[in-house]
């Protein structure tokens, strides 16, 4: 398996934070946020760690470590991002996914690693409780997630007009089977660059908008 971390944006939701630092070096706990990832995939021996940087790149600096600059970070999102990492996912192998600003388990990651579903994303059901600390309305940030029955994702990353369409929130991990990544590109190179994709344009498009399309072609997650 190899692992994409996406860490190019600006991290501008951060304010002064993120002025003199990449989002995903801002330090928790005296620790870049990005060091509590890299050391869980360490320690499971994922054989090959990728970093897509962009804001600050020079500022990204670790050691065995592939960097991957988006050149076009600074009108581009989480998607176009991705897919600098072209080579990767045509490799062969399984691909973990995930944002360069997010901490999560050792005991999550290891779920992923031995599940054999095509597309695994990992959701959190317990979101509305911090969200209501950011902000009075939790419901304007929010995103749909609706699941059936056999935990597949039916819709996600949708505006929604109450909490029976949040199932929970996704919260930038996910895992894809080799045989999935390796479509990935031809999936990419197909959509209209022209058209927009959950209010956002074709460079800015949002990873649970990639998902939703993914869906639409018949594709498990």
């Amino acid at each position: 398996m190899k692992s994409i971390i996406l860490a190019a944006g600006c991290g501008t939701r951060l304010k002064n934070l993120t002025t003199v630092t990449p989002k995903c070096m801002v330090e928790i706990l005296e620790k870049p946020i990005i060091s509590y990832q890299l050391q869980i995939i360490k320690a499971l021996e994922i054989e090959e760690i990728n970093i897509i940087t962009g804001y600050m790149n020079k500022k990204i600096i670790i050691d065995d470590i592939n960097l991957i600059f988006n050149k076009d970070y600074s009108f581009t999102n989480m998607v176009y991002s991705l897919f600098c990492a072209k080579e990767i996912l045509n490799s062969g192998e399984d691909i973990l996914i995930s944002y360069g600003d997010i901490i999560y388990s050792k005991e999550l990651l290891s779920k992923f690693m031995k599940s054999n579903y095509d597309v695994n994303i990992a959701i959190d059901i317990g979101w509305k409780r911090y969200w209501q600390e950011r902000m009075n309305n939790p419901l304007e940030d929010a995103e749909t997630l609706k699941l059936d029955d056999k935990q597949n994702i039916l819709e996600i990353g949708n505006k929604p007009n109450s909490y029976s369409e949040i199932d929970g929130q996704y919260i930038g991990l996910l895992k894809i089977k080799s045989h999935i990544a390796k479509k990935l590109n031809l999936i990419w190179d197909k959509l209209h660059k022209n058209n927009n994709y959950e209010d956002a344009s074709f460079n800015q498009m949002y990873m649970t908008a990639f998902i939703q399309h993914l869906i639409s072609l018949g594709i498990e997650v």
